[in-house]
């Protein structure tokens, strides 16, 4: 049993109560439901699609008085320091953070010596924490909502647990494995069973551009489905738009692709993506896809890019992912 400091008891340099977008605890008890938003600063659709999804889901019983919620729902806005200057971090990364050892650093160092990520990072924990203490549920199910800086096909990020892939796929947007044996220190890597003792999944998904007004509503979609998918909510009470809207844009798209290689950037390179670039734009070996300080970057096999990188801050310049059978 998890157990922590009740959230109403945590102290302010652990929790910030504008942190939660908001919560809905259905009468029947079922899965935790933790959905972050803006974990990167520039990327408000998450946060507004929970926004817009919290106020479905109280109107609903009085639209549908069979409507029934089983477990507990809590929107959390990822970096909120980020949030405020609309940048992706203030000083690195705050989903590369999530490893064991930098975790264990955060939660045992001064506050004063920890910088902006650290604090969030921090605060975000405990506030985890606190709320499985709180509910004391059998499953856990995180989502977190993320846009790209290339526009293209929305897709989601799943880790290698079949309940994982098993969502993913009920989203209707391509299924991309293996990415996170790519990158490391993301929020995917940490929720897991084996760090919380209860069984775990993560998945991710991505819903379009940053400033995609569509971003949002497709996001809110996903949301939907993702209840579905989590049992929190039955299928007879999903409207068919929701499925339809995503179905749609994902229809040219493969269902299932697997992570080929990524291409990592370290400080001074320089790195500037070639203009044009799409999620799931397929390209050939020995394109020119992005240039540094060594000269230019060539595709370094068939296949299709994902994420090319078009703003400054980032770890990774762009992804190449292949088709696969599901």
């Amino acid at each position: 049993m998890i157990t922590a400091e009740p959230l109403n008891s945590i102290k302010d340099d652990h929790v910030q109560t504008d942190r939660i977008i908001d919560s809905y605890q259905g009468k029947e008890k079922g899965p935790l439901l933790l959905v972050l938003g803006s974990i990167h600063g520039n990327e408000p659709a998450g946060t507004l699609a929970l926004q817009e999804l919290f106020s479905m889901l109280r109107a609903e019983p009085q639209k549908n008085p069979n409507f029934i919620f089983r477990g507990r729902l809590v929107g959390i806005r990822g970096n909120l320091r980020a949030i405020e200057k609309n940048q992706r971090f203030i000083h690195k990364d705050l989903n590369r953070q999530w490893t064991p050892d930098n975790i264990k650093r955060v939660t045992s160092t001064s506050i004063e010596s920890l910088d902006s990520e650290d604090r969030e990072l921090r605060e975000l924990i405990h506030l985890i924490k606190a709320e499985i203490a709180s509910y004391q549920p059998k499953e856990i199910i995180l989502l977190d909502l993320h846009t790209t800086t290339a526009y293209g096909g929305i897709f989601t990020i799943v880790s290698d647990d079949a309940r994982s892939i098993s969502i993913g796929l009920s989203m209707h947007a391509p299924v991309i494995k293996g990415l996170l044996k790519g990158i490391s220190g993301t929020s995917l890597h940490y929720f897991n069973t084996k760090n919380f003792g209860i069984p775990t999944s993560a998945i991710c998904f991505e819903s379009g551009q940053h400033q995609e007004p569509m971003a949002v509503t497709r996001a809110v979609s996903a949301l939907v489905s993702f209840l579905r998918a989590a049992g929190s909510v039955q299928p007879e009470d999903v409207e068919h738009r929701h499925d339809l809207l995503l179905k749609t844009h994902a229809e040219s798209l493969p269902t299932m692709t697997k992570l080929v290689t990524v291409h990592s950037i370290k400080k001074g390179d320089n790195f500037k993506m070639q203009p044009g670039y799409t999620n799931f734009q397929k390209i050939k070996k020995g394109t020119l896809l992005a240039s540094d300080k060594n000269g230019n970057i060539l595709a370094p096999c068939d296949g299709m890019i994902l994420m090319p990188l078009y703003q400054p801050q980032g770890d990774d310049g762009f992804f190449v992912v292949k088709e696969i059978n599901i």
